[in-house]
């Protein structure tokens, strides 16, 4: 498996899963494009697109930020024509880039209501739609959305019902967009992590480093994607992958590497279905729903 001279094209990919994603990629010599809105140092925030940028070129890959605000359709154009003009196409489109409040109706203004829908739903749907036109043309494209699988229980919307909404809404972009691209070979899958994942909106608001301390590293989600975007994609399609089913099938067996320093059970994430934690051999704390 390798992604030797191929491109990526990752919303929001400056820090986080995003930005470990394209490193995995980096390392196999693949072309990654930063489109995201970090373009100076953030107060609370590690890393901006130049910080990306400058970490995906140290791990032998070739790097394009962009300052793009997914919410805007020229900017979004312009990110996908900058990337084709200085890689000559591309093969990969990751839909990283998220915005979550985790309020209920009442607490919910409409602003970030607003807000949460134009980059996950939107955004989602908007990347993607530029980059098709490019995908077609490649021999193995991917669309990869970092959603969860639409298990459709009131348990997941009835605390924070407006950003599952927008979350779902990427996920059902995966289940429209796999169908409607199907004869083009173009795979469009969902990628979702059993456990929670130590990022920035996990130490910013959601658990801090309590919550941080029972969850796993970015890089198995980045792992999971890797070997997701080496299989066929006429052949993977329409899936909504589980990271560590993903690793499981590839052969890994051991996953004591993405928590070395964890103590007790890890925490598992939100909206991962009641099935899947039964068939999975790692049991997880259930601190989601």
């Amino acid at each position: 498996m390798s992604l030797k001279g191929k491109t990526l094209f990752i919303s929001g990919g400056s820090r986080g899963i995003g930005l470990s994603i394209a490193l995995r990629a980096a390392r196999d010599g693949a072309n990654v494009t930063i489109a995201a809105k970090t373009d100076t140092p953030h107060p609370k925030l590690p890393g901006t697109i130049h910080t990306a940028a400058a970490e995906i070129e140290a791990a032998g890959g070739r790097a394009l930020a962009v300052l793009c605000d997914i919410r805007d359709e020229g900017q979004v154009a312009e990110a996908v024509a900058k990337t084709v003009e200085t890689f000559g196409g591309i093969d990969i489109c990751v839909n990283n880039a998220s915005a979550i409040q985790l309020t209920g109706t009442l607490e919910t203004d409409m602003k970030r209501f607003d807000l949460m829908h134009q980059i996950n739903t939107r955004g989602t749907f908007l990347v993607s739609k530029m980059c098709i036109p490019h995908l077609k043309l490649v021999k193995n494209p991917h669309i990869l959305n970092l959603a969860p699988p639409l298990d459709m229980k009131a348990k997941w919307f009835k605390g924070h019902v407006a950003y599952t909404m927008a979350k779902f809404g990427m996920s059902m972009c995966t289940l429209g967009m796999a169908a409607e691209f199907a004869p083009a070979g173009i795979a469009v899958n969902s990628l979702w992590p059993l456990t929670a994942i130590d990022t920035a909106a996990v130490r910013n608001l959601l658990g801090g480093e309590q919550l941080a301390a029972i969850s796993r590293s970015p890089e198995i989600v980045a792992d999971a994607a890797y070997a997701i975007f080496n299989r066929p994609s006429r052949e993977t399609t329409g899936n909504f992958f589980i990271d560590e089913e993903v690793l499981r099938a590839e052969g890994v067996t051991d996953f004591s590497k993405y928590a070395p320093g964890a103590a007790g059970q890890l925490a598992g994430d939100f909206f991962v279905p009641d099935e899947v934690f039964a068939r999975v051999p790692t049991k997880v704390a259930r601190t989601f729903g």
